[in-house]
């Protein structure tokens, strides 16, 4: 068996007047991410972490923001397309950690879900997918809640 090891990284302005989309569910708010798709920032660095791994590039050139198809698209569809790849390639997913930078709102009441939502996507146990949050001490971009960032890692092996 062979491991490969990717890592993402995503980052989306908040603004007024759009939802907000973290982990595959919309987590009420009164800022929702900027983007050309649904604008979830975690999928799209886990998106990122499993094209990385596989070497595949990554998700700007897959699902690029200057096509009209992927204008609103609901980022579970993204995620989904980057699995079907790196398995057509011969991958599983072992497990993934991420982590999310954010000052409000406090995502741990929802991470339960956004585990199950993922986990169905990457046909994995939540159990093997961690989703941690932290702030930035009210530090930089995020931490005057002008934006948000997340990082993803995952392993997989070949088959």
């Amino acid at each position: 068996m062979a491991y490969r090891i990717g890592s993402g990284v995503d980052f989306h302005q908040l603004v007024e007047g759009r939802d907000l989309w973290i982990g595959g569910i919309k987590i009420p708010h009164h800022k929702g991410s900027l983007g050309h798709s649904d604008a979830d920032v975690l999928l799209h660095a886990i998106c990122d972490s499993l094209l990385g791994a596989a070497n595949l590039g990554d998700i700007g050139i897959h699902f690029p923001n200057t096509k009209a198809e992927f204008k609103n698209i609901d980022s579970k569809i993204l995620l989904s397309k980057c699995y079907e790849m790196i398995s057509k390639e011969g991958y599983d997913i072992v497990n993934l950690d991420t982590t999310l930078c954010l000052e409000v709102p406090k995502i741990k009441p929802y991470v339960p879900e956004m585990q199950k939502a993922i986990a169905e996507i990457l046909h994995l146990n939540p159990k093997d997918i961690s989703i941690k949050a932290t702030t930035t001490e009210r530090m930089g971009f995020v931490g005057r809640e002008e934006g948000l960032m997340a990082y993803a890692t995952v392993l997989l092996e070949s088959r």
